[in-house]
């Protein structure tokens, strides 16, 4: 059996009902795992009605952009139908899976998983595209495509909220070897429960997340691919280096 990480003790602060899979693997290849959730997804304010009354009129749109993996199962879940030109955009595979999945075509990803990627990659303008987002997700796509000549509407899909960590769990995540973090605000969440980077390693997905896990002191590793299974490999490859 292939157990890279036997003998370490990684923490994994994704939200609890996005983190099975990844753990799953984790304890596969010998790792103990300390799940300690730092964020819940919830519904928008508005429950999703902007976001369903845009679709409503989605032939206005040339584009439809979803730039993470809730975003694009939120957008997946309230379409029912597109105009046939109107095309679908994923900033990476994971996000563009909750869409192919349930049906929909994906026309456009760009090489590298990040938004600034999309932006640098995606066709000119002029046009109208609708940007299914985040509720605290940065202007990156909307500056960029703005100046690529792109009319951009936004429609918040969902929340990021923080989660209270109790001390008693936070203990064993200090004593880990290693952390993972897939998004910038579970570092900056992380920071404010710890007096310094304890654990010391930061194993992260994405160069924004990583940034931010420097900016605050850990010893950070950034996966070559920005996605789970990117870090999963991150995480062999530290282990086994």
């Amino acid at each position: 059996m292939n157990t890279p990480l036997a003998g370490r003790t990684l923490v994994v602060t994704r939200a609890a009902d996005q983190a099975p899979e990844l753990i799953q693997q984790l304890v596969a290849w010998g790792a103990t795992v300390v799940a300690l959730p730092l964020s819940k997804i919830k519904e928008p304010a508005d429950g999703g009605a902007a976001l369903k009354t845009a679709l409503a009129q989605a032939a206005q749109y040339d584009w439809i952009i979803a730039t993470s993996p809730n975003g694009a199962q939120r957008l997946a879940n309230a379409l029912t139908g597109l105009p046939t030109h109107t095309r679908l955009a994923a900033v990476g595979p994971q996000t563009a899976r909750q869409l192919t999945d349930a049906g929909w075509p994906v026309d456009f990803v760009p090489q590298s998983f990040v938004a600034d990627a999309l932006v640098a990659e995606f066709p000119a303008g002029p046009g109208r595209v609708l940007w299914v987002r985040a509720e605290t997700a940065r202007a990156t796509v909307a500056d960029g495509l703005q100046a690529a000549g792109w009319q951009v509407d936004q429609i918040v899909a969902y929340r990021n909220t923080e989660v209270t960590v109790q001390p008693a769990a936070l203990a064993p995540a200090q004593n880990a070897d290693a952390v993972l973090f897939t998004s910038a605000s579970s570092v900056e969440r992380y920071r404010k429960l710890c007096s310094k980077p304890q654990p010391l390693v930061a194993l992260c997905m994405g160069p924004v997340t990583a940034a931010a896990a420097q900016k605050h002191g850990f010893e950070t590793h950034q996966a070559d691919e920005f996605s789970l299974s990117g870090l999963l490999d991150l995480a062999q490859q530290w282990a086994t280096g």
